[in-house]
């Protein structure tokens, strides 16, 4: 459609165009048989998780539903990006339409910051396990699970909504074809008539504002932690206790690590190819999900007791 705006015309369109690796179109191929490897992991490995957590009463825990939430959010993220990416390298379908977009650019913002705090009430936990052991069964129980579960939903959603809401009002005019393989905030509003520099000052402070200050908590909690670890003189106590935190520091690890590096890749992009923070932003939908349940499966004990079990039984 052809509208007169300011004395120019402008064409409105009805869908985007996913345009991924424009400057290396070689990485679809190769970049097509792992990103389904890992996808089919990650669905496998935390359905598989979720499912012995189901089933086993014995992990009916605090600890246990907090992980329990941690793979749906992993799930649900996947679904939401990787296919759609796939579907973009195997039959070049990389028309969306406004409202998938727009839904997707949600899902994406709102369930990071879901896991991002996801990992800090985790760390709380495990603060409250090893420095607080005697008053653990009576703070942290299924009441407080249910109240920090929502805590999780509101705050994400409340903050991150406004996201795709700006992005949305925007007037797309002339251009279509968005350089990503998925529809990141930035990379959609940069087709827009429109001046984005709220929707930039949004951005970066509402990311900052929940992934900052939920890395803060973490820290510090693992700062308590540790100090409270090397006062014990119990023999093998300081092994135990680290033991019982290694598999989600190795988990806040995988998160933080490709997010601090995709922002590190945005910030220096014109020292190189725009399309390696194209390809950063696919992997941190994908990798962290796959391997968060197989960490978690290997490293505690109780949990690859229960798929032994399970696995014996046949299901």
């Amino acid at each position: 459609m052809t509208a007169h705006q300011n004395g120019s015309i402008s064409t409105e369109f009805s869908d985007f165009l996913l345009n991924c690796f424009v400057r290396s179109p070689s990485w679809q191929h190769w970049l097509s048989l792992p990103l389904s490897f890992l996808l089919l992991l990650a669905l496998g490995a935390n359905i598989t998780l979720l499912i012995t957590i189901w089933l086993e009463t014995s992990l009916h825990e605090p600890m246990y539903y907090l992980l329990s939430l941690l793979s749906s959010l992993d799930t649900v993220v996947c679904l939401t990006v990787i296919p759609k990416v796939l579907a973009i390298f195997w039959f070049d379908l990389r028309s969306i339409s406004f409202f998938a977009c727009f839904f997707q650019m949600f899902i994406m913002n709102s369930f990071f910051a879901m896991e991002s705090c996801t990992f800090m009430v985790m760390a709380y936990d495990r603060y409250v396990a090893i420095c607080h052991p005697l008053r653990y069964p009576s703070i942290i129980t299924n009441q407080f699970i249910t109240k920090a579960a929502i805590f999780i939903l509101s705050r994400s959603v409340f903050l991150t909504l406004p996201i795709p809401i700006l992005s949305g009002r925007l007037h797309y005019c002339g251009r279509n074809v968005i350089e990503n393989c998925i529809c990141a905030n930035m990379s959609v509003s940069r087709l827009s008539c429109n001046d984005i520099t709220i929707n930039r000052l949004y951005q970066f402070a509402g990311g900052w504002t929940l992934l900052g200050s939920d890395l803060l908590l973490i820290f510090l909690s693992y700062t308590f932690i540790l100090r409270a670890v090397l006062r014990l003189k119990a023999q093998g106590a300081v092994a135990k206790a680290l033991s019982t935190c290694g598999s989600h520091f190795i988990l806040i690890l995988f998160f933080s690590t490709i997010l601090l590096v995709f922002v590190f890749t945005l910030v220096v992009e014109k020292k190189m190819s725009s399309d390696v923070p194209v390809l950063l932003n696919v992997l941190h939908h994908v990798i962290p999900a796959a391997l968060n349940p197989i960490v978690y499966g290997v490293r505690t004990q109780e949990i690859k007791q229960v798929i032994q079990k399970l696995l014996k039984k046949g299901w």
